[in-house]
């Protein structure tokens, strides 16, 4: 049995109940989590004390994977928003320390490097953000191309954002200081929504200066929620050094960059795979196969109105272990491609997973830890890894793909009745197809907003 502590970083379904549900697709791996209420959200910031005392009384821990923006801030958006001093921020952390410490146990954990969001939208950012976001971007993508920038944003709310942004730089620094003591088994920087220039690419390059002049366990990825996912992977599966093949449907296009992201397809899936603690390997050597399904030139996104070719032709299911990441856009599925997948009888003794959760590492992420947990299950539950994959086809193929535009372009606000109308045929699909039958599936919106769903299958 592997004993395994996770701190999420806020209680969305995909942060909270997603690695939950995977770690019940073996029996011999139990995941320690926090009460759900005890994480931030959209609004709240995380009893940290709360997940303190919740840590200190666990027992017998063998690893932790730790969101640590959760402990610093109270979660990824706080950390964003929060005007707690750097000294009340080090205070948290220095308990957070002392408790690890004296477990003695193997810490994977990751900080987020601030993002810079290129719009006016402040649902996940400062309030001024809805007037002055675009403004702000504009400023960092000049003051680190040119060493200086021009900008009509008033003093006050720049000098706010910088104060934020460099006290939170300040903490990723003290992490560095800490995987200097041997801290972390790993740590991680996460890039999101990046450009190719910005105060946060600047900070990744001045991280990874350290990191590598220290010759730290450490790394900097794209990407942002789905590495405790990936963490997860690498906690059960380092020492095993699995060998996965990417295959690429569009493999002449896997130089071209995803939405949100600021390296290749190709480097992201390489990152994601590495990260996890496997290797890249040929389809002849490999353990398992990644099936991807790219984009050619651009990543659609289908809530946007960014409609972009998709898969056609044959879909050659590998005769090995297998897992697919669909890519093709950023947020929801390609229809026809799933259309192909089911054509064909699923095996599930080598199937191991599909995802098409939103950005191309947030899709990575999370299948490779399924896929991960499925085949090195000492004592593997068939039942939980079909409700793993119902839970993402009809999240990430049904809501996202479908039903999410339809309900938006005729709704002005959530309704559950409505979402259920829309999502049974769904269900009875999915049913014959993994010849199963759900109980009960009960949705909601956990942030109140179309962006995401939830789906608990009773």
């Amino acid at each position: 049995m592997v004993q395994i502590a996770f701190i999420p970083i806020d209680n969305r379904p995909v942060c909270y109940t997603l690695a939950q549900q995977i770690a019940d697709i073996d029996d011999d791996l139990h995941l320690f989590l926090p009460d759900r209420n005890l994480l931030g959200d959209l609004t709240k910031t995380a009893d940290v004390q709360g997940i303190l005392d919740w840590l200190e009384n666990l027992h017998e821990v063998d690893k932790v994977i730790v969101s640590l923006d959760t402990i610093a801030y109270g979660g990824l958006v706080p950390s964003r928003r929060c005007n707690d001093k750097f000294e009340q921020i080090v205070e948290r952390l220095e308990k957070f320390k002392k408790i690890l410490e004296k477990k003695n146990t193997q810490v994977y954990a990751f900080s987020s490097i601030m993002r810079i969001s290129n719009n006016n939208f402040n649902e996940e950012e400062k309030e001024y953000w809805n007037l002055y976001g675009k403004e702000i971007f504009k400023y960092s993508f000049d003051y680190h191309k040119n060493g200086y920038a021009k900008t009509s944003v008033p003093s006050e709310i720049l000098d706010d954002y910088l104060k934020t942004r460099n006290r939170n730089f300040e903490i990723n620094k003290l992490y560095i200081k800490w995987s200097e003591e041997n801290f972390f088994n790993t740590l991680v920087f996460s890039k999101d929504d990046c450009a190719e220039y910005g105060l946060n690419v600047a900070e990744a390059k001045v991280l990874n200066i350290n990191i590598a002049a220290n010759k730290l366990n450490a790394l900097i990825k794209t990407g942002a929620d789905e590495i405790p996912l990936t963490l997860l992977a690498r906690a059960i599966a380092e020492e095993k050094k699995l060998k996965i093949a990417p295959v690429f449907t569009q493999p002449d296009f896997v130089n071209k960059i995803s939405k949100y992201e600021d390296v290749s397809v190709y480097d992201s899936v390489k990152g994601q795979i590495e990260l996890a603690g496997a290797e890249v390997s040929s389809q002849k050597d490999a353990d398992i196969v990644l099936l991807v399904n790219n984009f050619k030139d651009e990543q659609g996104e289908l809530v946007m109105g960014v409609d972009v070719e998709a898969f056609s032709g044959d879909l050659q299911i590998p005769q090995k272990p297998y897992f697919i990441a669909d890519i093709l856009n950023a947020n929801g599925a390609d229809n026809c491609f799933v259309e192909k997948f089911f054509e064909n009888k699923i095996d599930w003794n080598n199937f191991l997973g599909y995802g098409a959760w939103n950005t191309t590492g947030n899709t990575l992420g999370s299948i490779i830890c399924c896929a991960f947990v499925k085949y090195l299950a000492k004592n593997s539950d068939i039942n939980a890894f079909k409700k793993v994959q119902a839970v993402r086809f009809l999240d990430d193929w049904a809501y996202q793909a479908n039903v999410r535009k339809i309900l938006k372009s005729r709704l002005k606000n959530i309704n559950i009745d409505e979402l259920e109308k829309e999502m049974k045929p769904y269900e009875g699909f999915l049913e014959e197809k993994f010849d199963v039958k759900f109980p009960k599936i009960k949705y909601s919106y956990p942030w109140n907003r179309f962006f995401e769903i939830e789906v608990d299958i009773l």
